[in-house]
């Protein structure tokens, strides 16, 4: 398989993906006495040996807990940590670094909003708009406060293709309306949601609009500003980087107003049983306790890794991943995809007729190929279009065209087993 990224359609742009390749060590990987072939990136993706080497050198180094610390390890620490505070700000445009809060993870961002902001200015009554294209992740913390305030959750609509209904979506709107909370790119279909559009809508009826990032920061170029979001949220495992680091991007003058999720050291100024405990500045009113230090570190260096690869480049290549794999696999007989929106990012989820969505991704693992199957955290959205899963291959910039066309050959052999 040495020849994988041999092939380039004459549209696509130009990018060294062997060279890209050579940098994830994973994919050299057999599985199954097949080489990887790894479509599960919307769950996850790779990391590269830059990202991989910087635990080593974390650890091996100056490895100590930051900001409290007057030694040199701690310093280093210290500067390492919030460098990556630094790259976040630049990547997602925002205009200060004080705007980025580290968390876990996109879920853990969505919560923080919820649980802070949320409670401090939502009543019994008052409204927040999901879409159906939802992860779970940006509706069950909605649920939890309507059983808890009373606020009431409505749902954007979509059509056939997976596209939201903009003209719904305008209508939903009442003067209780405070929030809308919508993914920038839908996990489960790929369908890229106009947030701007919807931002410059919920404005002016004086809402707010957090959006959830998770699938978009691999695949294209975010300006929070130019968005105009009022908090955006991503996580690193789906952006080359490790888990267990995330980012809440949120407008200064909401953060400085809202008050801790989360109690304990760092957050800070002083404590006292006396007098009222005066909590730290933003942003590390909200990084209670000691942080994945190692982790943050290496999604700074992951964002670097983007950054010189070219988001842009990565999201052409992707493209034309999608483009190919959609062309393969609609001649497939009996095979249905879900999500057809005209503005896709790479993920391709399908089912086929007469076969269980859990058959096909045990069997196609067995010839090296890793695919997504289930309702991947969008039971809502699945729901509506009248199945319980889906299979969902996903795309990066290390794949290449030789691979969807084994996964394409793998997939019609495993049809033709479970029929």
């Amino acid at each position: 398989m040495n020849n994988l990224a041999d092939k380039q359609p004459l549209d696509a742009p130009a990018l060294d993906v062997a060279g890209i390749r050579a940098q994830f060590p994973i994919l050299e990987r057999q599985v199954h006495g097949h080489p990887l072939i790894y479509f599960d990136n919307a769950a996850t993706s790779q990391t590269p040996l830059a990202v991989i080497d910087t635990f080593r050198d974390y650890y091996s180094r100056y490895n100590a807990n930051i900001h409290r610390g007057l030694h040199t390890l701690a310093d280093e620490a210290t500067a390492a940590y919030e460098a990556t505070r630094d790259t976040v700000r630049a990547f997602l445009g925002a205009a200060e670094r004080r705007e980025i809060v580290f968390t876990r993870g996109t879920t853990e961002a969505i919560n923080l909003v919820a649980h802070s902001w949320g409670r401090a200015n939502l009543k019994e009554g008052d409204e927040v708009l999901v879409s159906l294209l939802e992860h779970h992740s940006n509706i069950v913390p909605w649920q939890l406060l309507a059983g808890q305030l009373g606020i009431v959750v409505k749902v954007i609509p979509v059509d056939e293709r997976g596209v939201l209904d903009l003209d719904a979506y305008r209508a939903l709107f009442t003067e209780r309306t405070k929030l809308v909370a919508v993914n920038h790119v839908s996990n489960a279909f790929g369908t890229v949601n106009p947030v701007r559009e919807m931002a410059t809508v919920a404005h002016e009826r004086g809402a707010l609009i957090l959006i959830d990032g998770a699938q978009a920061a691999p695949h294209q170029k975010i300006d929070v500003r130019e968005i105009d979001a009022d908090f955006y949220a991503f996580s690193g495992h789906k952006v080359y980087g490790p888990t267990g680091a995330g980012v809440l991007y949120g407008k200064a003058e909401l953060l400085e107003a809202m008050p801790p999720w989360q109690g304990g050291g760092e957050m800070i100024k002083s404590v006292s049983f006396d007098v009222p405990t005066i909590f730290a500045d933003v942003p590390h009113k909200f990084e209670a306790g000691t942080p994945a230090i190692a982790e943050v570190i290496a999604l700074g260096v992951a964002l670097d890794w983007v950054a010189d690869v070219g988001i842009e480049r990565i999201g052409a290549w992707e493209a034309a991943l999608l483009q190919q794999a959609t062309d393969a696999v609609s001649r497939i007989d009996g095979l249905r995809i879900l999500g057809t929106a005209p503005d896709k990012a790479g993920v391709l989820s399908f089912v086929v007729e007469g076969a269980h969505s859990q058959d096909i991704a045990l069997l196609i693992d067995q010839l090296g190929v890793a695919i997504r199957t289930g309702n991947h955290c969008a039971q809502p959205l699945l729901a509506h279009f009248g199945v319980t899963a889906t299979c969902r291959a996903s795309f990066a910039v290390y794949n290449t065209l030789e691979e969807v066309e084994i996964f394409t050959a793998a997939l019609e052999r495993v049809i033709g087993m479970v029929r």
